[in-house]
């Protein structure tokens, strides 16, 4: 069987990374190349010996390619999308970085919670769902169906690794300069973000934690709005973790609340990794490297007589890979008619 081939804009990022990584480990019948807007050059990933090798962006590599999945800067991802207006056969496009799911024809994604076959409009752009938007609509969704929701309300506990290598090299280089009383490197953040927990970052930071709150409200709306679920409160906090996200879960029952145990065995029947008070519970370092989500520690409210506390982790870099993978299989997959 001939293989697809499928065009990875941004190979040399963390997210590229994992999903090249992905895409060997689970040895896909795919041939993924890498693409990136500087001149070509191989790259060594660091702690291995296979050597990567990320390619000037061109029309050629993107009329071979089926599907073409943009993690790269947004000068490269636009690049590619102006390269593919000029071709015969244009693949199908997934952003990865969120840049450009305010145009028209962005279709946001969430495989695991879609039903039926993917929709792959002409020229749409397929957009995959924030990490902690889809983590948390499907528990959501899950909990909805052992009894119905009344309201939730959810910390979300952001990891530097949310901005890249930039945010991962910043939080390093703050905790070293902690370390060694020296001042604090704050490009990306313009605050204190090692050794210390933010509900905003400063004025001339990079990142923004209520933009990226936003998002993911605007995701959950959009997974949730059709399936009856009420959409949670959310409050994005910057964690000093280099990676993965752990979110603190309130939720209240419309009417009876199931009981933990009852909670703990309807996600795990539903192929959740539930654990329960005999079990380590979740963290974000746990999860490093690991698929879907953990939800431990539920615990029934002893201020309300409806409610539970879960405790969600989830890696950020692996669910969005995994979601990429999955779109990209799909889109393939119908692309070949099969």
């Amino acid at each position: 069987m001939k293989k697809s081939q499928w065009l990875l804009v941004g190979g040399e990022t963390l997210l590229g990374k994992e999903i090249n990584d992905l895409v060997e480990e689970r040895k896909l019948p795919v041939v993924l190349r890498m693409a990136a807007g500087e001149s070509k050059e191989t790259l060594l990933a660091a702690g291995e010996d296979e050597i990567s090798v990320v390619e000037p962006l061109s029309a050629e590599l993107l009329e071979d390619a089926s599907v073409v999945l943009l993690g790269g800067s947004v000068e490269n991802n636009r690049e590619a999308l102006a390269l593919a207006r000029g071709l015969a056969r244009r693949p199908a496009f997934i952003d990865l970085t969120g840049g450009f799911e305010d145009l028209p024809e962005s279709l946001l994604r969430a495989p695991l919670l879609e039903e039926g076959a993917l929709r792959a409009e002409k020229d749409a752009l397929h957009v995959p769902a924030h990490p902690a938007a889809a983590a948390l609509a499907r528990l959501l969704v899950l909990l909805h169906q052992t009894s119905p929701l009344k309201a939730v309300v959810t910390t979300i506990l952001e990891p530097a690794s949310e901005y890249g290598k930039a945010g991962i090299d910043e939080l390093h280089k703050q905790s070293v300069s902690l370390f060694n009383f020296q001042p604090l490197s704050k490009d990306m953040f313009d605050a204190q973000a090692s050794f210390n927990l933010l509900p905003r970052y400063g004025g001339e930071a990079k990142a923004n934690l209520g933009q990226l709150e936003k998002r993911i409200g605007r995701h959950l709306a959009a997974l949730l709005g059709a399936r009856g679920v009420p959409l949670p409160s959310i409050r994005v906090v910057h964690a000093p973790v280099f990676h993965g996200y752990c979110l603190s879960v309130w939720a209240e029952f419309t009417d009876v609340r199931p009981t933990a145990a009852e909670a703990l065995e309807a996600l795990s029947g539903a192929g959740i990794d539930a654990r329960g008070a005999d079990t380590e519970p979740g963290s974000n370092a746990g999860v490093a490297g690991q698929s879907g989500i953990t939800v431990s520690d539920i615990a029934e409210d002893r201020s309300s007589a409806r409610a539970l506390w879960l405790w969600v982790a989830l890696d950020n870099l692996r669910t969005l890979a995994d979601e990429a993978l999955l779109i990209a299989g799909l889109l393939s997959r119908e692309r070949s008619g099969a």
